[in-house]
């Protein structure tokens, strides 16, 4: 048996050798340590195991970027980003889109230190290794483990990366923006934003065709789990309900969350059924909290989870939002709807346009869009 440990953050998977006995719970808290403090998935011997919820202070710290916009590697604030957008963590370094800098960047969370990963710099499209590869205006990123995968937006199609190797192929997307299932690059995008991970499949939220999509890892299919196709507002099974520029997705591994951006909801499709409810939001963009549709969010942009609660990267809100899965209950937890850059507690920590969301189980990340920075939320 190979047990995976899988961080619900955009599906960073851990995995542990097989043994001829699976180790009991105990066993398996003392091998990756501390875990009892961390939201987190287990999935042992095909059993997933419910993980605790992430205890938040409220602080808010500045883990990477200078402010100004640029690509310079370096720690903490001697390294540049420009425009950084999605993000995901393996639990001891965060993967980051640069959007405007084509670029995917890697900072090690102890240290701070950036290096880039993967990219040219220029908006094109090539495979190859490390900065022979090029994107196109990427968004988001996640992992089943071994490799990362990006939406390559602009590009219209799935990227892979070997971070071992930092190898760029291409999993899926005829690169024309258009509509298509099919197999890998037999199939058709139309700028894809958000993509998350449940272990052996993607799952993309392809933006301008309003749907979500699923990629089988293993056989490049691609099918489409949600959406008509045309922009709406409305609840319903498959393709008969409708989303509006779906653009953040993440996964507990029973169901999917999308970041709804211009209907201004948080939206959940239970992925065996294909059933799409209504988790917060009501269609009118502003700033309430509340319960359900009862509250507002203004252009949510990403989205994760540690299975008990959502927390969002709701963007022209300038704040991080949490959303209780059990109620529909919102609260606004760092940030104010003013834009700007503070770090500090709560309310007074200032974001602008904050648009990528991740947890290592334990903290937040977020990428402040505007502000250039890679930021912290304990």
């Amino acid at each position: 048996m190979f047990l995976l440990v899988s961080f619900i953050a955009n599906c960073g998977l851990f995995g542990f050798p097989d043994n001829e006995e699976d180790p009991d719970l105990a066993t398996l808290i003392a091998l990756i340590g501390g875990i009892e403090n961390s939201a987190c998935l287990l999935v042992w011997s095909g059993v997933e195991v419910p993980g605790c919820e992430v205890a938040l202070s409220g602080d808010v710290t500045t883990l990477a970027g200078s402010g100004t916009q640029g690509a310079t590697d370096g720690t903490g604030i001697a390294a540049d980003f420009n425009l950084p957008q999605g993000m995901t963590t393996d639990g001891t370094s965060l993967y980051v889109v640069g959007t405007q800098s084509h670029l995917i960047r890697k900072i090690v969370i102890a240290s701070g230190e950036v290096t880039t990963l993967a990219g040219s710099g220029s908006a094109s499209y090539a495979d190859g290794n490390g900065t022979a590869a090029s994107f196109n205006g990427p968004h988001s990123i996640t992992s089943d483990g071994k490799y990362l995968y990006v939406a390559d937006t602009l590009n219209n199609r799935i990227r892979k990366i070997d971070p071992a190797t930092m190898e760029v192929t291409t999993v899926a997307g005829s690169g024309s923006s258009s509509y298509s299932d099919g197999i890998g690059t037999g199939a058709a995008f139309s700028q894809p934003h958000g993509i998350t991970c449940d272990g052996k499949n993607l799952y993309v939220a392809d933006t301008a065709n309003h749907r979500i999509r699923k990629i089988v890892i293993e056989s490049g299919v691609v099918t489409t789990v949600a959406g008509s196709g045309a922009s709406g507002f409305s609840n319903g099974s498959g393709s008969s309900a409708t989303f509006d520029t779906p653009y953040g997705i993440t996964t507990d591994g029973t169901n999917l969350y999308v970041a709804d951006r211009s209907n201004h909801a948080i939206r959940k499709i239970v992925i065996a059924s294909r059933e799409v409810s209504t988790v917060a939001g009501n269609g009118s963009g502003g700033h309430s909290d509340g319960t359900g549709a009862g509250a507002q969010l203004q252009y949510p942009e990403d989205v994760t989870t540690d299975g008990t609660n959502l927390f969002v990267a709701d963007r022209h809100n300038h704040m991080i939002r949490k959303i209780v899965l059990s109620t529909g209950k919102v609260t606004s937890i760092v940030g104010s709807t003013s834009s700007g850059f503070a770090d500090g507690h709560g309310s007074n920590a200032r974001f602008h346009y904050p648009t990528g969301i991740t947890t290592d189980g334990r903290d937040l990340y977020v990428s402040d869009h505007a502000n250039n920075r890679i930021r912290k939320v304990e």
